[in-house]
């Protein structure tokens, strides 16, 4: 048995296999370098921690279920001048997340909350943090489920203990039966332990409406705008002017 075919089963074993992706190509780069044994080893456990780290980004992003691939980068700001700019690439430094804090994202249909939203989950994702991306209707929909078949603590668990939670397009469809008591519970359950995204085409006033009860909605989004940011995108609707173009 070669050298080679010790290798493999030894690498496995310490969980390295991958160093195999890339040794024949440092092998062959220190031969012809004549680079130390140091620096061969520094090298081939940099490729092995770069595919770690693509493998655990590859993973978050998956998790995080966003419905599209956007990012901040291919974001249209010249399309509508009333977008602020810097707000948002502030937003993309994800201060926001480390700070536990959360943003809104409100405006008319179709001005590119859900792009927003989506890229700085995307830049979440990137920096290491946790993050899901769900539509208002279908998480709430979701929680109803859980609390009929009675899951609903292992739901608000689990969006509890994510980084960055984004909730998308809250106010479109009409609140059902414990719908407004489940949001509060999630906001709640949310509060200074992690982040929270929202999008609305709803304006803050509204959304103290969504909840009927005043007391409740009062609980609830004095939590939701203890630590915020209010991000508005006015103007005219990107899918419409694509329709017409």
């Amino acid at each position: 048995m070669g050298t080679a075919d010790e290798l493999v089963p030894l690498l496995k074993k310490v969980r390295l296999s991958g160093v195999l992706d890339t040794l024949e190509l440092r092998l062959q780069q220190a031969a012809e370098d004549r680079i130390s044994h140091r620096e061969f080893l520094v090298r081939v456990l940099h490729d092995e921690v770069e595919r770690r780290d693509a493998k655990q980004l590859e993973l978050r992003i998956r998790k995080a279920a966003f419905e599209h691939d956007k990012t901040l980068e291919e974001f249209d700001f010249a399309f509508n001048d009333q977008i602020p700019r810097e707000r948002i690439i502030d937003l993309a430094t994800c201060a926001f997340v480390r700070r536990k804090s959360n943003v809104l994202l409100l405006g008319p249909t179709g001005t590119g909350k859900s792009h927003v939203a989506q890229a700085l989950g995307h830049r979440a994702c990137r920096l290491g943090f946790t993050t899901q991306f769900v539509d208002a209707h279908r998480l709430l929909a979701e929680l109803r489920a859980a609390r009929a078949d009675g899951t609903l603590d292992r739901r608000h668990r689990h969006y509890a203990k994510l980084d960055l939670l984004i909730i998308d397009d809250l106010g479109l469809h009409p609140m059902q039966s414990t719908d407004p008591l489940d949001l509060y519970d999630l906001v709640r359950g949310r509060y200074e332990r992690g982040s929270i995204v929202l999008t609305s085409n709803r304006a803050v006033d509204e959304l103290h409406g969504l909840f009927g009860d005043p007391l409740l909605a009062s609980a609830a989004m004095d939590r939701l705008l203890h630590h915020v940011d209010v991000i508005e995108l006015p103007g005219r609707s990107f899918r419409t002017a694509a329709a017409r173009a």
